[in-house]
């Protein structure tokens, strides 16, 4: 699996912006935003691959996954 796998990634409408906003929350602070809702997820996805790469060159620790079994795991546990 894919590190970018661990980190969830959401694209929504804002009515605000009339427009699509990505984000991927626990990994990236800002996100992107567009018109088209399919672009804005690509965009987000390639935001996601680069910070993970930033991390990695500065041999910083990744922060906690934010999606996948683990992470469902831990919400399950919590409800």
């Amino acid at each position: 699996m894919k590190d970018s796998a661990r980190y969830v990634k959401i694209v929504e409408w804002s009515e605000q912006d009339q427009c699509y906003v990505g984000s991927a929350p626990g990994l990236v602070y800002g996100g992107c935003h567009g018109k088209d809702e399919k672009e804005v997820f690509s965009e987000l996805c390639e935001i996601v691959e680069e910070a993970i790469l930033l991390y990695q060159a500065d041999n910083k620790k990744l922060p906690p996954a934010t999606a996948g079994p683990d992470f469902a795991n831990k919400l399950q546990s919590v409800a």
